[in-house]
């Protein structure tokens, strides 16, 4: 074979496979079968400099580093878009474009509103030859040899049907897998960090040189069509999203066409209530016009269509004042800084603290008390202070005096190896770790201890009724009706919850000693594998090691606390004090052993928390993707990319209804 017709096949074959990894989530061939096909097309390109073309799947890197960016004057204009931030906003925008058109708009195209950077993707011929930024929506700026880089955006269009030309608009944006990894690799190596994924994309699309670009994790959904030539008319947007799809570019898999205004508003809640896992930041969603007739009447008015109108969710980041700065004991002894904060509305709720999560992270931030600061807060994530506004640091502005002693026991604190965080070692001893560590033995996924909050907790170590987790089970009624708010009735109420929780599994009561690193999963892993309590205590670390999910680490966390002779005693306590569960003799035949299951959409009926529990109760192991190990997969209502990808590798798929009857029919069994 000639090479020009090897290296035409190879660039085919490489690009069939890029688009299965990268943009359908769906490989075909192994990852060192795919290295073997790109290694032969280098092998040959170099071997023949003059079939080398520019949109080769190997020239995503190898531009020259730019000292400027070259304008861009976009053909038809990247508009904003009217904002509104209720339903009402929205009815009234549709009775607008209702009388414009003198008839009902029946068809909208719903779509998560990224919090990335606007991009123009310009394709002649199939290729791409131009990459803009929106600017200012008149004109942006060239980042074509920025955006080669990136491995979702496609070099060549696919199919047969691709337009002569064509300008294809998205959203390069930064996921937040990412995101945090770069971040812990840039504060690994003293690199600065990035305050959120917005600013890692623009940033990483401003870089001067391409080869820093191709380091950062960026993605592109592509959402729009710009000027284009006549051999592509379609009649709806949905038309041209589909075309896009089929040549090879990233759609939001979560882009849905609705009928009527009131289902514009359904999705809106419910993508609101799936915000914080779906993996990337979004602000909003944009509502637009389906047909492109209706888009033409309608027009445009200052700059701003009237077919589409972005809602907006409340703000995930806001800048305020720090006022001062509490150092909070958790359950382990670690230390944790928490900034008081002038009131702030974020994230939908009222925040006045927000983490700053460790020392390390105060002298990283250089934060002083008096500050004004960035704090962020995304679905049920604690509120966490990510940046410094330095321009606005006020002339009084105080550095934070780190403690060397405990703020609870004056225990002097300890940092031990490459840990981030400094702790108290006084464990049980401590004030704090004991409320701490008591209220994770009584939780809901520990034993479950209904009506023991952390005010009744509070009072019990303070009056000295409840030293230790296993004192709970000597409480009497006296001991509580004594105490605030605790009448015969509570009282009697919360010795019945108390009395039910000696009734539980292993792998709740591992979980609830509160071992360090030992979540949930891993405590169901442990159980399964030792099956009795007496085998887990004397283990050694090789047999620990050998536990699934169980590194190093956490073997040797495990061996430490049972070593401590403070520790067994508490544990010996609590199993004399009527504390049991069923004993097996070790990887325990439950009904979904070895089996692999995968959550998507909203469930109504429970948290995924909660699902997720109920499954690893079952045997099962809960996994975060679909693929071809997957056993079933579970989708509520808006399941998307993962239900998309268990109907092409037909895995079961079980509704939410056939989810709880597989419940009933197996818990107990």
């Amino acid at each position: 074979m000639e090479p020009e017709q090897e290296i035409e096949q190879l660039r085919e074959q490489v690009r069939f496979h890029l688009h299965r990894y990268h943009v359908l989530d769906d490989p075909e061939i192994a990852d060192v079968e795919f290295d073997l096909l790109f290694d032969r097309l280098v092998e040959l390109e170099n071997a023949n400099p003059d079939l080398v073309v520019p949109d080769s799947p190997t020239q995503r890197v190898g531009a020259e580093p730019s000292t400027e960016f070259d304008e861009v004057v976009h053909a038809i204009p990247m508009l904003s878009l009217d904002k509104c931030v209720s339903g009402d906003e929205i009815k009234a925008w549709q009775d607008r474009c209702v009388r414009i058109l003198g008839e009902d708009i029946l068809s909208y195209v719903c779509e998560p509103k990224i919090d990335g950077v606007a991009v123009s993707l310009l394709y002649e011929d199939g290729g791409l030859v131009r990459a803009a930024t929106r600017g200012n929506g008149e004109v942006g700026e060239d980042i074509t040899s920025n955006v080669r880089t990136i491995d979702q955006v496609p070099l060549r269009l696919l199919g047969v049907d691709v337009p002569r030309s064509i300008e294809i608009r998205g959203e390069i944006y930064m996921p937040l897998a990412g995101f945090h990894a770069y971040n812990a690799r840039a504060m690994k190596s003293g690199e600065k960090t990035v305050v959120n994924p917005r600013n890692g994309a623009a940033g990483s699309l401003r870089q001067l040189d391409p080869g820093v670009t191709a380091q950062r994790p960026l993605s592109v959904f592509c959402y729009a069509m710009g000027r284009c030539s006549d051999d592509f008319r379609p009649r709806t947007h949905a038309d041209v999203l589909e075309a896009f799809r089929k040549w090879g570019c990233c759609v939001n898999p979560r882009v849905e066409v609705v009928e009527g205004c009131e289902a514009c508003i359904v999705y809106i809640e419910r993508l609101a209530q799936e915000r914080a896992s779906l993996g990337y930041e979004i602000d909003g969603v944009v509502l637009k016009a389906n047909d492109f007739s209706a888009q033409e009447r309608l027009g445009s008015v200052t700059r701003k269509p009237r077919w589409a109108m972005a809602f907006k969710y409340p703000a995930e980041e806001v800048t305020t004042i720090i006022t001062g700065v509490e150092f909070q004991v958790g359950r382990t002894g670690a230390i944790t800084p928490v900034a008081k904060l002038d009131p702030v509305f974020v994230g939908g709720v009222t925040v006045s603290n927000a983490t700053l999560h460790n020392m390390d992270e105060i002298a990283r931030l250089g934060i002083r008390v008096g500050d004004a600061v960035i704090v962020h807060r995304a679905g049920d994530v604690i509120p966490q202070v990510v940046g410094v506004v330095e321009s606005r640091r006020p002339a009084g502005a105080r550095r934070i005096p780190i403690p060397r002693k405990c703020p609870a026991c004056g225990t002097v604190l300890e940092k031990i190896g490459d840990e981030v965080v400094v702790r108290c070692p006084s464990g049980m001893t401590c004030v704090a770790q004991r409320k701490e560590a008591i209220e994770h033995f009584a939780s809901r996924s520990g034993m479950d201890i209904e009506g023991l909050g952390d005010k009744l907790i509070d009072q019990l170590v303070d009056q000295e009724l409840v030293k230790t987790p296993a004192d709970l089970y000597q409480l009497r009624g006296e001991d509580l009706t004594e105490l605030d708010r605790m009448g015969a009735k509570s009282s009697a109420n919360l010795l019945e919850s108390i009395r039910k929780s000696c009734d539980t599994t292993l792998a709740r009561f591992i979980h609830a000693l509160g071992i360090r690193e030992v979540g949930e999963a891993t405590a169901i892993a442990l159980a399964e594998r030792f099956g009795a309590l007496e085998p887990l205590m004397a283990a050694t670390l090789d047999e620990l090691t050998e536990v699934e999910d169980v590194g190093p680490i956490v073997a040797g966390n495990l061996r430490s606390f049972f070593d401590n002779s403070d520790n067994n005693e508490i544990v010996l306590a609590l199993v004399a004090a009527g504390v049991c569960w069923p004993v097996t003799d070790g990887l325990v035949n439950v009904p979904c052993a070895g089996e692999t299951w995968v959550l998507t959409g909203t469930l109504e009926s429970m948290s995924r928390g909660e699902a997720r529990t109920r499954l690893r109760n079952l045997g099962a192991k809960v996994a975060g993707s679909v693929s071809p190990n997957t056993t079933r997969v579970v989708a509520g209502p808006g399941a998307g990319a993962k239900l998309a990808r268990a109907e092409v590798l037909e895995v079961p798929v079980l509704s939410e209804t056939d989810f709880l009857a597989f419940l009933r029919n197996h818990e107990g069994a």
